[in-house]
């Protein structure tokens, strides 16, 4: 078992309020795929607030979303977001966000039990954005495994 678990971030710039009858359908879907995420292997944790969910934290400007989350590995999220339920509101994405210019999305390695906070998130968006997919942020494309040395035998 590894020393390492995968921490996430992705992040979306809203098309209209999150209060606005566009976002409507993607309001009333969250509560559905948080406790989805929540019930798949590899699921560890994911950041919310008081209401269950992060759509009241804005790091990233008024307009954009977070989901910050921490999985076992690479395939437990890759299985929640591309072979699980979580894929019907996916398709969907493009009706409530617009397209992002640059990443969106960052993947790393954690020590197993450390929780990131939005801050650390934020840094390893930044590197990914600069640097391309390294060890230190990487994205499902070009993946990287948990680091050696503290992988158990």
């Amino acid at each position: 078992m590894s020393r390492y678990h995968l921490a996430q971030l992705n992040i979306a710039s809203m098309k209209e309020p999150l209060e606005s009858p566009g976002m409507a359908d993607f309001v009333a879907n969250l509560e559905r795929i948080n406790a989805l995420a929540e019930a798949s292997p590899g699921y560890v944790w994911r950041l919310q607030d008081e209401a269950g969910d992060a759509t009241a934290m804005r790091p990233f400007g008024e307009e954009v979303l977070v989901n910050l989350s921490v999985w076992q590995d690479v395939e437990s999220l890759g299985d929640f977001v591309y072979k699980s339920a979580h894929t019907e509101i996916l398709k969907r994405r493009h009706e409530w966000f617009s397209r992002m210019g640059e990443a969106h999305m960052v993947l790393w390695w954690v020590p197993a039990g450390h929780l990131p906070d939005i801050h650390e998130a934020a840094e390893r968006l930044r590197l990914v954005r600069e640097r391309g997919s390294t060890a230190e942020a990487f994205s499902f494309r070009e993946r990287f495994a948990a680091p050696a040395s503290l992988s158990a035998s």
